[in-house]
């Protein structure tokens, strides 16, 4: 018989959301009479903008015409949409040959450690968005778990005492870094300062730097950077991920990008350029062609103020979960509410309690979902994830519900 992939072996219990998923479900099956509202996964709620749902609906009838057919697209993707993704957000920081579309951030970042294969190091911010641990366990970068974290990778705390901006001197040389600004879970922005210690530790230290920039839309801060090529020397040592997901809705569409300089290189110094397009041409057969009609709308003069209002609408959801979770019940149990009006998500620490006990706390008292911040890391104990994405209607139910929590 073939053995089996030990990563898969290594992971502990369920991924982090379909356990939630599954809570979800087993509770409504005992309480078939409560109405939950979750806050929970980051997934969009809100109607495509009719603008950009319009290119997608004329592409694909166009299909049905001898004129308007298309088969097979560049694997790399649309050189328009390519084009047009440097043009607005990389301008003179990046051009068409760097953009590759796909199907979605979450599926490059499993895909980027095709790269660096098995014996690469990794380190992530602590707590963190959980692909970025469990595909480097699958690809056999990491070990077993073993009670604080999985083997090999290096966590690094981002919490409040350090402005959830980890301590990089405890990054080996030639590690692969993970590294989500607007984050996910915590909401944190890091500023140009922040970034800039960062890429220098980088380029000094042989390490390469996943930046997972999937939220960026929703730096609404002038001061703060929307991507990491805005950092002097980025382009030698940083891939950025991005995605048209949370800004356009695309979470069900499907479609991202991601950056790769020309000027990074390998410890050979081979171009990893060259490289993440063999492994676009190789294992993956390009993004949707209908769904990247949908990206060049998104990207004109009336796609980019449609996802401008979207944004600022989850960001408005936000502002009142943030305010429940500063009242007077929640202040008494010292409960510490983290949201910085640039990110979706609003961040809470509960001194003291387990993650999954206040998940069912919550979802028995309030029939709210969220998300544990335990789910995330080590670091992410006792805090809880509140989601910004959902109908306002929805929030301003659950934040009423939440407001009467005992805590």
């Amino acid at each position: 018989m073939i053995k089996r992939n030990t990563g898969f072996s290594n992971l502990t219990a369920g991924y982090l959301f379909p356990e939630v998923a599954r809570r979800r479900r087993e509770y409504a099956a005992g309480h078939p009479d409560a109405k939950i509202i979750s806050l929970g996964i980051g997934n969009t709620t809100e109607p495509l903008s009719p603008h950009i749902a319009k290119a997608m609906s004329d592409y694909a009838l166009a299909l049905s015409t001898p004129e308007g057919y298309s088969g097979y697209g560049d694997e790399q993707g649309n050189s328009a949409l390519r084009s047009k993704i440097a043009e607005v957000f990389y301008p003179r920081m990046a051009d068409a040959s760097e953009i590759f579309i796909s199907d979605g951030a979450k599926c490059d970042i499993a895909r980027i450690q095709t790269l660096f294969g098995s014996k690469v190091k990794v380190a992530v911010q602590d707590p963190a968005y959980p692909v970025y641990v469990d595909g480097s366990v699958v690809a056999g970068a990491a070990g077993k778990n073993n009670g604080n974290g999985y083997e090999g990778i290096s966590y690094l705390p981002c919490t409040p005492e350090n402005e959830f901006f980890p301590d990089l001197s405890k990054i080996e040389k030639n590690t692969l870094i993970y590294f989500c600004s607007p984050n996910n879970p915590t909401g944190a922005t890091a500023t140009k300062e922040q970034l800039k210690k960062l890429v220098d530790f980088a380029n000094e230290n042989g390490c390469i730097i996943i930046y997972d920039a999937a939220y960026f839309a929703f730096i609404r801060d002038k001061n703060l950077p929307k991507t990491i090529y805005e950092i002097p020397g980025a382009k030698t040592c940083a891939i950025e991920v991005n995605s048209f997901s949370k800004p356009a809705g695309f979470t069900g569409v499907r479609l991202g990008w991601s950056v790769v300089p020309n000027e990074l290189k390998f410890e050979d110094g081979s171009s990893v350029n060259r490289d993440w397009n063999r492994v676009m041409t190789t294992l993956f057969n390009g993004a949707s062609n209908i769904a990247q009609a949908g990206g060049l709308a998104a990207l004109d003069e009336q796609g980019l103020k449609d996802m401008t209002a979207q944004v600022d609408y989850y960001l408005e959801n936000g502002r009142l979960i943030k305010n429940v979770l500063e009242g007077e019940n929640f202040r008494s149990a010292g409960v510490v509410a983290y949201f910085t009006g640039n990110g979706p998500y609003v961040w809470a620490k509960f001194p003291g309690k387990a993650s999954w006990d206040i998940f069912d706390k919550i979802l028995d008292e309030c029939h709210v979902v969220t998300t544990p911040g335990s789910g995330f890391g080590p670091a992410g104990e006792s805090f809880i994830r509140f989601s910004s994405f959902g109908h306002r209607a929805d929030i301003e139910e659950a934040c009423k519900r939440l407001s009467l929590l005992k805590l």
